[in-house]
């Protein structure tokens, strides 16, 4: 059975970004996955040190993503890149986690600029070998759209479950 795994990268108690990655992994299930999330804001994760190896739960954390066949990422937008959280996961891991795998790109905005991130993100997994999903989804003023019980605009909702479909789909080819 094919892996997905979503990684939200906000600490927000209330987070619109992990929210939206909820809906992705559904449509993923749906589609025959197996799904799991890592919530950023709920693990020890340390800042990255390249110095030390075993750092908090980092081990655990690098063998969930290694085990998957496909990766949800999620951020919410800060100054018009990833969260720092995000990004301090994501330097723990290189090409042993991703070589192969598919990658749907999800970011979450306050506001309406969430491109720039989504280049980031493309651009740092694809320097670790990732296969980055064609489909991403931005969300402009997430906190209007997504609440507790999921997406409430049509258009987003269809494009977020979209992107787990995507991600599914494209992780059981690489896997063949």
């Amino acid at each position: 059975m094919t892996r997905i795994v979503a990684v939200s990268g906000s600490r927000r108690t209330n987070s619109t970004t992990r929210t939206a990655l909820e809906v992705a992994l559904g449509a993923a299930a749906d589609a025959g996955a197996e799904t799991g999330m890592i919530d950023l804001g709920a693990v020890d994760l340390p800042l990255y040190h390249p110095d030390e190896d075993a750092q908090g739960d980092s081990e655990a954390l690098l063998r969930r993503v290694r085990e998957a066949d496909g990766v949800l990422a999620g951020t919410p937008v800060y100054r018009g890149s990833f969260s720092s959280t995000f990004k301090n996961f994501h330097d723990f891991c290189g090409s042993t986690e991703y070589e192969d795998t598919a990658v749907g790109l999800l970011a979450t905005a306050g506001g309406g600029s969430y491109g720039g991130t989504l280049e980031h993100l493309r651009s740092t997994f694809r320097n670790v070998h990732a296969w980055t999903a064609p489909h991403e989804v931005g969300i402009r003023g997430a906190s209007g759209i997504v609440g507790e019980t999921g997406i409430t605009d049509d258009d987003v909702r269809e494009r977020t479950e979209r992107l787990g479909r995507v991600v599914a789909e494209h992780a059981e080819r690489l896997r063949e």
